[in-house]
């Protein structure tokens, strides 16, 4: 059986923090220019999320300020860290945050390639969105509605509470696990539009874009959709794999398109791509990395093994991105 980063891995594992509301359009960059803007006049990063006024500079309510901030410190557009010394917890701007709005690359999420990324930093390793994380990589049913999951989900907190990996008598409540279960269906299928909804949930989540879950049938049946993505960029899927290869095998020299599609944390189940769209990635990196990585088949045992891993600057591969196809767009 696969290894479990829940299990295994040093992250302190977060529920709940998203106050009920999936990530929204233009959340990402208010939150950034927020911090960006104290780190500019030097003050101490996040105050902007703390005092009444940012009520009136985000223009929504406690909660949701709340929630903006969650989402963009879950999808690295910013970072939080609790320094010695120091009472309150430093926000400061994250690497694809940086990115996407400090570069002014992607502002608006236009791009793709953006959706795959923020989708990457959800789900690729457990964290602030654990239940993202679980959702991808561990919950493998053909079918489900939200009931299965919260079933199924409340099973794995008590195995996590069981070990001790939630801390000292720490247990998940019932209400926080039907609340996360119900905000990621709610962060990846966009309901009809004819659909009854409440006001507030009128603005759909970006990540709803990527068809990432889809309806099963009649009734409130979901399915996760599993096989090629044609949206996806072959540099986002290079940067995943630098992510996950140099985090948790950074000594290792090669992988089988089989490790690469089904461990957990990998690219291919993170993004949900079957064995044979993984290869057919796999096959393109040769060239997109100048042979850095290189794929073997001859022996019979589909490969992709590091040449010089150390040569690659994933960061540098999505500026590329980025850079070739505004400029295609221009024209």
């Amino acid at each position: 059986m696969a290894r479990s980063l829940l299990d295994n891995s040093e992250t302190r594992l977060q529920f709940a923090g998203h106050e009920t509301f999936p990530l929204r359009y233009g959340w990402l960059k208010k939150a950034y220019d927020a911090v960006d803007q104290e780190e500019r006049c030097n003050n101490l990063g996040g105050a902007a999320f703390n005092d009444d006024a940012s009520i009136a500079m985000f223009g929504v309510g406690r909660n949701m300020v709340i929630s903006i901030r969650h989402w963009a410190i879950a999808t690295d557009v910013l970072i939080s860290e609790d320094r010695p010394g120091e009472r309150a917890t430093r926000i400061t701007t994250g690497g694809l945050g940086r990115l996407l709005f400090g570069e002014g690359v992607d502002p608006y999420l236009e791009h793709p390639g953006s959706l795959w990324l923020l989708h990457w930093m959800l789900a690729g390793k457990p964290g602030r969105a654990t239940v993202w994380h679980w959702a991808f990589n561990e919950f493998h049913e053909p079918t489900f509605d939200r009931e299965l999951m919260r079933r199924r989900l409340q099973r794995r907190c008590e195995e996590l509470s069981e070990s001790g990996r939630l801390g000292r008598g720490r247990n998940i409540s019932d209400i926080t696990i039907r609340r996360d279960v119900e905000c990621l269906i709610r962060t990846y299928f966009a309901a009809a539009s004819g659909a009854r909804r409440a006001p507030e949930d009128s603005m759909e989540s970006p990540l709803a874009e990527l068809g990432l879950i889809q309806k099963a049938g009649v009734g409130e049946l979901y399915r996760f959709r599993r096989g090629p993505k044609a949206s996806l960029p072959d540099e986002v899927f290079l940067f995943a794999l630098a992510d996950f290869w140099n985090t948790y095998f950074p000594g290792r020299r090669s992988f089988s398109v089989d490790f690469l599609t089904f461990e957990r944390g990998s690219p291919g189940q993170v993004f949900l791509l079957d064995e044979e769209a993984v290869a057919e990635r796999l096959v393109r990196l040769d060239a997109l990395t100048d042979g850095a990585l290189r794929w073997d088949e001859s022996s019979g045992m589909r490969q992709l093994y590091a040449h010089q891993l150390d040569r690659i600057d994933p960061w540098a591969m999505l500026r590329s991105m980025y850079d070739h196809d505004l400029r295609a767009f221009a024209a």
